[in-house]
C-alpha cells in the first residue's frame, strides 16, 4: 500500500487555503511529463472525490493523488516550506533520481 505523508505545516497550509476558498476536500496531486528532467508535480484542488485517486489524510488535512502518480509519489513527504520571500509546497520524494538544475522536474 502506498504511503505519503503530509508535514503538520503543509497541513495547516491545505486548511488556510481551503478555508479562504470556501470549498473544497483537500489537494489533488499528479504529474506531467516536463521540464528538462522528466516530470513535474501539478497541485490543484480536490472539490470532488474521483474513486481511483489514492487518498491520503494527515493532521486533518486531505491529499488526493492520481492513479498515475502514485506509484511515482509512493513515500514522499509534502511539507510547506518558506525560503526568503517564497513559499511553496516542497515534496521530498525518495523515488527522485534525478532534478533539473532550477527544480522544476524530476525523474524517477
Amino acid at each position: 500500500m502506498a504511503t505519503l505523508n503530509i508535514t503538520p505545516a503543509a497541513a495547516q497550509q491545505i486548511r488556510h487555503v481551503l478555508d479562504e476558498r470556501g470549498q473544497g476536500l483537500g489537494l489533488r496531486v499528479s504529474v506531467k511529463p516536463s521540464g528538462c528532467s522528466g516530470y513535474s508535480y501539478v497541485l490543484d484542488f480536490a472539490d470532488t472525490i474521483n474513486v481511483e485517486e489514492v487518498h491520503f489524510e494527515d493532521h486533518g488535512a486531505s491529499v488526493y493523488v492520481t492513479p498515475d502518480a502514485v506509484e511515482m509519489l509512493n513515500g514522499s513527504e509534502v511539507d510547506y516550506v518558506s525560503e526568503g520571500l517564497n513559499r511553496f509546497f516542497r515534496f521530498n520524494n525518495p523515488n527522485v533520481k534525478d532534478e533539473c538544475g532550477c527544480g522544476e522536474s524530476f525523474t524517477v
